[in-house]
């Protein structure tokens, strides 16, 4: 979906939310937002309603009450892919070990992200490509789609 890729910052946080949810209501967007971009009903429901507006949000009535629930009518991959990658170019110059060099300086990872980061190693350095079709295997959680 193009439309992607002119959301605000607003918008998109509103979207991982709901990736992050699967299924939500305005109320639980706000709530789950408040932290880091606190909101009022309205402003939530008019993100959504653009979201909706763009294809990229779907709502259905909820089992109780007035209240929809909405969820994202695409998975995160395709955005996020483009995200990460116009951050690489704008933001580090096209140098993607930096990328990777201030994540975790940001946030150091845990044994388990090591040991799923050795295995990435290793397959890219198996293949002559240096990537696989869907993407390197390590990256990828268990049980969870991306």
């Amino acid at each position: 979906m193009g439309n992607e890729r002119t959301l605000p910052d607003a918008e998109l946080e509103v979207l991982a939310c709901l990736w992050q949810k699967g299924e939500a209501t305005a109320r639980d967007v706000r709530e789950a937002m408040k932290g880091y971009r606190p909101l009022t009903h309205s402003a939530v429901s008019t993100l959504l309603a653009r979201l909706q507006e763009k294809g990229l949000v779907a709502r259905r009535k909820g089992p109780v009450g007035k209240a929809f629930l909405f969820r994202a009518a695409a998975r995160p991959k395709r955005t996020r892919r483009r995200l990460i990658g116009e951050l690489v170019e704008r933001v580090f110059g096209g140098d993607a070990l930096a990328v990777v060099s201030s994540l975790f300086e940001t946030r150091p990872p845990s044994t388990d992200e090591l040991d799923r980061l050795q295995q990435l190693l290793d397959e890219l350095r198996s293949t002559s490509s240096g990537s696989a079709s869907n993407g390197p295997a390590a990256l990828r959680k268990k049980g969870k789609g991306t």
